[in-house]
């Protein structure tokens, strides 16, 4: 059997987080010797076994557990013990080689399995890739990989031990283990070579015959064809999950007053991913746009969906427009859909000036808030149609998220199960994150256990929005202007006492006629100023609300014109500027560069 050289990789990392590491570094045993092979396989006992391995090797589509299979099935029926290993090319992705007769591929132990007589053999680690530089051209795997052929020796002699073990130290064990015969057989699939499986007898069991090496090719062969549907199945779940995660946001914002954790974990099965999306977007006036959504459906076309959506999604919440009416807009863009997919979405924006969070959602989970204390209770969102549904509109919910706080957004693959109803499953959810720490649910504690034997079934976003004080770079000073006298004036020498004590003087001058621009437009087209909000941190930004329910637009003014130059002023001394609808009016903002 193969030496192992090198650190493992990620399959050393997965080996070792499902079984433990203390199972990857040993071989697997039988649990009993069974039959001996003295009694030959006659043709119909031969054809029986081929048929068992049909349906004990391939029973999914992982790769290493296919591996581990071809060897449990090999032992003790045709060997005493058996180890698989597999190209590295195919253990990342690729096709695997033709056999050539050119240079040995870099190979991979995958799987050894020996009986309990054979405890002391010193097989490669599983997850290891093989050392072959010393002995290089004498072993006989390398002769099996190369030419693609089978390798038998009946009668091991002294020399032959230093041609099938890697190692002094591993030909002395086989010594000592009694082992007699050795064989070894190539893994090709459709022209296409992915690895060896190797075997050894000891003791008093017969030696390997032709008969022998014939049959053990017949199972080669069977197993090779599972572990290629495998590789390509891996392969289409690399792809889909790349995919997948270039279309999500690759570090959340610096936003003030919110701290926000992100996670996505695919599905272990590789239709499992493709739909989930989650966006987390910094408004004007400091405030923060988190969105979480799901496309029905899996695979390459649910990511293409999920990935026009969210660029959708992410348009309007630049725009500033409300939860609701975002929500309302992107089902009008999934309905323009040519697959006829529907989507669940939850939107969600949090303003740092009062810690309070509005909250749409169209069929979506609801999300949980965690109070400071840790208990968690599910927000009574109401729960408009799916996205593509054509069922608008959707109410709003306001909802306090005081410091200290956490409001967790999800998608269902979180909770979702084969056999719980989904009231079990989200009270179970509440339990859960009513027992964590802060710290925990900020990690992403709640995505680390799977939710079947096999792995995730569904993918699952997790996004963890914290309340917490301003810093002392941030900020925020909020003011609610006069109705009667001149509110202009109120507001020009608020900001210029404000920008004077956070020593920004300097920008006083066009902040004064921005102020009096907004207010201005306000009185005249609005219904009067309402609110005026003026906040710090790496830029300035000013922002006043009004009743009216038109938005401002840039206007051309001729030269004996007397107005219609205000909003071409602030477009010029600002960095940027806009405005957006709310629930009881409009909120238009400016914001400037702080210069030094």
């Amino acid at each position: 059997m193969n030496g192992g050289g090198g650190p493992a990789r990620r399959l050393t990392r997965r080996l070792a987080a499902q079984s433990g590491t203390s199972r990857l570094l040993q071989p697997r045993r039988a649990a009993t010797v069974g039959a001996r092979r003295s009694d030959r396989f006659t043709a119909a006992a031969r054809l029986r076994w081929l048929h068992a391995a049909s349906t004990r090797i391939g029973t999914s589509l992982d790769l290493e557990r296919t591996a581990q299979e071809l060897a449990d099935f090999s032992v003790p029926r045709l060997a005493d013990a058996a180890a698989v290993d597999l190209l590295e090319s195919v253990m990342l992705g690729e096709e695997g080689e033709r056999v050539t007769g050119a240079a040995v591929p870099v190979i991979r132990a995958m799987a050894v399995t020996a009986i309990d007589a054979l405890a002391e053999l010193e097989p490669s680690p599983v997850g290891e890739v093989v050392d072959r530089r010393k002995r290089r051209e004498t072993l006989l795997i390398t002769e099996c990989l190369r030419k693609g052929r089978p390798v038998l020796v009946s009668r091991m002699t002294d020399g032959d031990y230093t041609r099938v073990a890697p190692t002094d130290s591993a030909a002395a064990a086989m010594r000592r283990q009694g082992v007699h015969s050795y064989m070894a057989v190539p893994l090709i699939a459709r022209g296409v070579l992915l690895g060896s499986a190797d075997f050894v007898r000891a003791g008093d069991s017969p030696p390997f015959n032709r008969s022998d090496v014939e049959l053990a090719g017949q199972l080669a062969a069977m197993a090779a064809v599972f572990m290629d549907n495998a590789r390509l199945y891996g392969r289409e779940r690399e792809h889909v999950v790349s995919l997948q995660r270039s279309l999500l946001p690759r570090a959340t914002p610096h936003t003030p007053g919110l701290q926000v954790h992100a996670h996505y974990v695919p599905a272990f099965d590789a239709h499992g991913v493709g739909g989930d999306w989650y966006d987390v977007v910094a408004l004007p006036g400091g405030r923060t746009a988190l969105v979480v959504g799901d496309v029905t459906g899996h695979g390459l076309p649910a990511a293409a969906t999920m990935g026009r959506l969210r660029t959708v999604a992410r348009t309007l919440m630049t725009l500033d427009i409300a939860p609701d009416r975002v929500l309302a807009r992107l089902d009008l863009a999934t309905r323009d859909l040519e697959d006829d997919q529907v989507a669940t979405c939850l939107c969600a924006v949090y303003d740092p000036a009062d810690s309070s969070y509005t909250i749409a959602s169209a069929g979506h989970p609801p999300p949980l808030l965690v109070d400071g204390d840790g208990a968690a209770r599910f927000v009574d969102v109401p729960v408009g149609a799916p996205l593509g549904a054509g069922v608008i509109p959707y109410d709003p919910l306001r909802l306090r998220g005081p410091v200290g706080s956490r409001l967790v957004l999800y998608t269902d693959g979180l909770i979702k199960t084969r056999v719980e109803d989904v009231d079990v499953q989200l009270e179970g959810l509440r339990r859960t994150v009513s027992a964590m720490t802060p710290e925990q649910l900020d990690d992403g504690g709640l995505l680390t256990s799977p939710k079947s034997d096999d792995g995730r079934f569904d993918e699952a976003v997790l996004l963890v929005a914290g309340g917490r004080a301003l810093s002392p770079e941030v900020r925020l000073q909020v003011w609610d202007l006069p109705t009667e006298g001149n509110p202009a004036s109120t507001a020009r020498k608020l900001v210029t006492e404000q920008l004077e004590r956070w020593n920004l003087s300097e920008l006083a001058d066009v902040t004064e006629l921005v102020v009096s621009e907004l207010v201005g437009n306000a009185l005249r087209y609005g219904g009067g100023p309402g609110r005026l909000r003026l906040l710090c941190d790496d830029r300035l930004r000013v922002e006043v609300a009004d009743t009216g329910p038109d938005l401002p637009q840039i206007q051309h003014a001729d030269v004996s014109d007397e107005g219609g130059r205000g909003l071409q002023l602030i477009n010029l001394l600002c960095r940027r500027w806009g405005s957006c609808r709310t629930a009881t009016g409009k909120v238009v903002w400016a914001e400037q560069n702080i210069t030094g």
